[in-house]
This record gives C-alpha cells, sequence and structure tokens, in this order.
C-alpha cells in the first residue's frame, strides 16, 4: 500500500481532472494586489480591517494609474467609486462588520484600455455564519419515500467496454443505468483495475454545465474504481458540439426548472441519480463491499455533500467550494450560494419552500462521513458566506483548508492536499 500512495501522490496533480476546475489564471502584465492586514484574512466583528493596494508593472509600482474600486459586503458593495489616480501606484482601504461575514475589497487598474483587477475579503467571525434556510420539517421522510420509489426502479445497467481508451492497468466503460422513472438514465465513465482484486471506489460528481467525460485510468491503475457521472440523462461520450447545443438551447439554466415544485424540481432526480450511482458502484464484482467516497468541485461540491447526506454508505467526502448552499441568504440582504436564486428576484410563490429541500445546508446537517472542505475567500460564484452556512451546520468531523486568495479555482498544492486526504481515508483500515 506504501507504494500505491507514493505513485498517487506522485500523480495527485492529474487526480482531479475530471471534476471541472478551473484554472489558475495566467500571469497579467499588470497586477493589483490587494493585501489585508492580518496575514489569515480573519477579524473578530466591530475589528477593523486594513487593506493596502499597489499596482505593480514589471514589478514596480505604477505612477499616476487610474483605478475604479468598489468595497463592502461580498455581493453587496456599499462604496463605489471611478477615475481614482494613484500618484504613487498605492493606496489603502478600511472596513469592518457588525456580524459575521465577509468584507471584500474590488479593485480595477486601467491601463491602455484594459481593465486588471484585484480583491482582497477578510472573515469576520466566519465560524459564527449561521445558515438562513429553515430546515423542513419532513425533510427526511421526503428525501427518504424519494430514494425507496427511485429504488423500485431497477438499475438495469448498461456497460460498455471502449478499447481506445483502455490501457494496460485499467479498463474504461461507458455505463449507464436507469434512475427515479423507468427510461430516465445517467450516464457515466467507468475506469476499473486490471488487476484481479477488491478495490475501493470514487465516485465523481460534476461541476455545473454539460460535457463530455474520459475515464480515470490512472487513478485506476492505482487501485482505486474511478465513476465519472453526468447528471442530464445523456451519454457522456458524444460530439462536443452536442453538448455545446444542449447548454445553450434544451438544457440552459436546467438549475431553475421547476424549482417552485419540491416533486419535480430538477435537482430531484440530480440528487436520487447520485444515490443510485452509488448503488451501481455496488454492484461491481471488483468492489470490496465497503468503502466509497465521494468527490466533486461547485456543483460538484454540493453533490459530494448531498450524497454524504443522503446515503450513509458513504465512507469519507472531499467538497471544493461547494454550490447551492443557502440560498435564502439573500432574504437577509448577504450573499446566497451559486446559482444566486434570489439575488436580484423575490421568491416567487412555492420556490423558497421547494428550494428548502434542495439546499445544501440542509443536507450538510445530515452528513455523518468524516469530511475534507477547501475553498478560497476570493470566490465571487460560490460566496464564502453560503459556503461557511453550510459548513458549520456540519457535525461530523471534519477539516477545512483555506487557500484564501483563490476564486472558483485551486492552486496545484491545494489539489493535492485534497488528494492525499482522500486516498488515506480510503486506505485506512
Amino acid at each position: 500500500m506504501k507504494n500505491i500512495k507514493s505513485a498517487f501522490i506522485g500523480l495527485s496533480a492529474l487526480f482531479l481532472l475530471n471534476i471541472q476546475l478551473f484554472a489558475q489564471p495566467a500571469t497579467p502584465l499588470v497586477k493589483v494586489i490587494v493585501s489585508p492586514d492580518h496575514k489569515d484574512w480573519t477579524y473578530k466583528v466591530n475589528e477593523t480591517a486594513k487593506f493596502s493596494v499597489q499596482v505593480l508593472r514589471y514589478g514596480n509600482l505604477m505612477e499616476n494609474v487610474t483605478i475604479n474600486y468598489e468595497t463592502g459586503p461580498e455581493v453587496f458593495p456599499d462604496v463605489r467609486k471611478e477615475g481614482v489616480v494613484l500618484k504613487n501606484g498605492k493606496t489603502e482601504f478600511t472596513g469592518t462588520m457588525k456580524i459575521p461575514g465577509f468584507y471584500r475589497v474590488r479593485v480595477w487598474a486601467v491601463v491602455d484600455g484594459k481593465n486588471y483587477e484585484g480583491l482582497a475579503t477578510a472573515g469576520f467571525e466566519p465560524e459564527k455564519i449561521q445558515p438562513a434556510v429553515k430546515d423542513p420539517a419532513d425533510f427526511d421522510t421526503f428525501w427518504a419515500e424519494a430514494i425507496a420509489s427511485a429504488r423500485k426502479v431497477p438499475l438495469d445497467i448498461r456497460m460498455t467496454l471502449l478499447p481506445d481508451r483502455c490501457t494496460g492497468d485499467a479498463n474504461v466503460y461507458h455505463i449507464s443505468f436507469q434512475n427515479d422513472i423507468p427510461g430516465s438514465r445517467i450516464y457515466g465513465m467507468l475506469a476499473v483495475p486490471k488487476k484481479p482484486g477488491k478495490y475501493p471506489a470514487i465516485l465523481r460528481v460534476p461541476g455545473a454545465g454539460i460535457r463530455p467525460y474520459f475515464g480515470d485510468t490512472r487513478t485506476a491503475a492505482l487501485g482505486f474504481i474511478t465513476l465519472e457521472i453526468g447528471i442530464h440523462g445523456i451519454p457522456v461520450n458524444l460530439d462536443p458540439e452536442v453538448y455545446n447545443n444542449l447548454s445553450a438551447g434544451g438544457l440552459w439554466g436546467y438549475n431553475t426548472i421547476r424549482m417552485n415544485d419540491r416533486n419535480t424540481h430538477y435537482y430531484k432526480r440530480v440528487y436520487l441519480g447520485c444515490v443510485k450511482a452509488v448503488d451501481f458502484l455496488y454492484t461491481l464484482p471488483e468492489f470490496n463491499g465497503s468503502d466509497v467516497a465521494v468527490t466533486g468541485g461547485s456543483q460538484g461540491g454540493a453533490l459530494t455533500i448531498v450524497t454524504a447526506g443522503l446515503d450513509k454508505r458513504i465512507k469519507c467526502a472531499a467538497a471544493m467550494y461547494p454550490a447551492l448552499c443557502d440560498h435564502a441568504g439573500y432574504l437577509l440582504k448577504r450573499a446566497g450560494g451559486w446559482p444566486h436564486y434570489f439575488r436580484t428576484n423575490e421568491p416567487k410563490p412555492g420556490e423558497l419552500e421547494t428550494l428548502g429541500y434542495y439546499d445544501v445546508v440542509n443536507f450538510a446537517r445530515r452528513v455523518n462521513a468524516p469530511g475534507f472542505y477547501t475553498w478560497g475567500f476570493n470566490d465571487l460564484t460560490c460566496p464564502p458566506t453560503s459556503m461557511f452556512a453550510a459548513y458549520n451546520a456540519i457535525t461530523a468531523p471534519k477539516e477545512l483548508q483555506l487557500y484564501l486568495e483563490t476564486g472558483h479555482w485551486t492552486f496545484p498544492e491545494q489539489t493535492e492536499l485534497l488528494n492525499n486526504w482522500l486516498v488515506n481515508r480510503l486506505q485506512k483500515k
């Protein structure tokens, strides 16, 4: 097992490529560096955070550079100014919060007609952020009945070996199984070690969007069954143009479909599909019968927590910057999670009640599996307020690794740490 672990660590940068991580941005010509005065970017409520701003080109402060900026609570800046000239290329801001939350400074330097952005976000006692979403009284009954109903539908497993994707160490299959109603299917790519044996399994749940998958032969070669699933009921090995057309057409805005009806909301079949994906893994003769992990980022981070909350067979969960957290936060005039249902619109009849059954916070309350979580304070897609609302609701053993300046992307070191945690958990007996 030591050799497997060493090899896994050596390949860890490749381990989660299929989770659709956002790449670290390329280094810009002009750098706008915003720095809070606390090294951990964290403050007490009512404490004043000081932010220094530097605009650099070739490592030197730019003289007479024009900036635009906004400051205030994340998503709700209360100060905006344009056309401010920095004679020596630097300035300072201050900010505070009266309640737990996040205060953000965003600065754009305007150079040769182009905008170069920098930002930093100070956390004010984020460990005390409480969710706004209500926990429906019949939440557990609703999902128990939904899962029981879905399991009455036979899996009807279909597996097609893809010789051109197989390697000397791993077989790759395009697979599908029935989901919650007859004819509704979940598709995915399964990679299985060729060497005879019994192996732990990793369920990879997807970020937002519609895309193909390819099979993770590297991880399978190291002794892990890996299943990457799509959530939209279509094969995951089609021409990319198919997914582009669906993204702009029939599946555009899928996350809002029937969001006023808990029985038919789009994410119902998605959440149930994640549970049935675990059912599928349990049918594999190569599976060791006990060790299943789930992992993903963004929407996949949300589905990681959802799956761990619904399915007690999950042995460990590793989530990056989870979406779909605490939608009702916007009703308190603070940041809610992606896809920001109520950022600019008041809830329509039935929406707030329905989303209570789908909010990641309410699944987080029910997670029993040990978990690894990671994100940054500068995430503009999944605001840290929303993620902390979910994380703080988790009572299971948990570990949070903050990479403060990251937005909706990860450093290689961050991904490596997650990978190492996951493999150590799966190999622990």
